[in-house]
């Protein structure tokens, strides 16, 4: 995943500027660009919304959470243009929790978010830390014995 710092010096240089006419073209202290490129602090909402503006791009591609830099964010945000005409209603029917192709069903309703956090070395380091603090504990100690006398006796 693209952080904030790795995009804005992405966006900074494919424009040729610099760190400290940038600042100072958006009104910000000389030494803020750097700042920010560099991770050591974070633009405020105001900042980032007129980085977004002079670069341009939606907030969620300046942030690295798209990498879609057109206007995506409309829909995110709730807006519905004026001259929209209002969506009929739909009665709501239940999913079904049955798995099918052998995957649960909430990972199929949102794979992609799931599929994402799957995915994420740093949920992935959560879910082994947490594993192995599991196992260390007496119920975990005896699990892991059952389980190795279990392929020991298939063996």
């Amino acid at each position: 995943m693209v952080t904030m710092a790795q995009r804005l010096e992405a966006l900074r240089t494919e424009r040729g500027i610099s760190r400290p006419a940038l600042s100072a073209a958006l009104g910000f202290p000389r030494t803020a660009m750097e700042k920010f490129e560099t991770g050591r602090q974070t633009p405020t909402q105001d900042q980032q919304s007129k980085l977004a503006s002079y670069f341009n791009v939606t907030l969620a591609y300046l942030r690295g959470e798209s990498d879609d830099p057109s206007d995506t964010d409309t829909w995110l945000s709730g807006h519905v243009p004026d001259d929209a005409p209002a969506p009929a209603p739909t009665s709501v029917t239940p999913r079904p929790q049955a798995e099918k192709k052998g995957r649960p069903a909430a990972v199929q309703e949102d794979g992609a978010v799931f599929g994402a956090l799957l995915k994420s070395p740093s949920f992935q380091a959560l879910m082994r830390t947490a594993a192995l603090e599991a196992l260390r504990t007496p119920e975990g100690q005896a699990l892991l014995a059952k389980a190795i006398r279990r392929e020991l006796d298939r063996g």
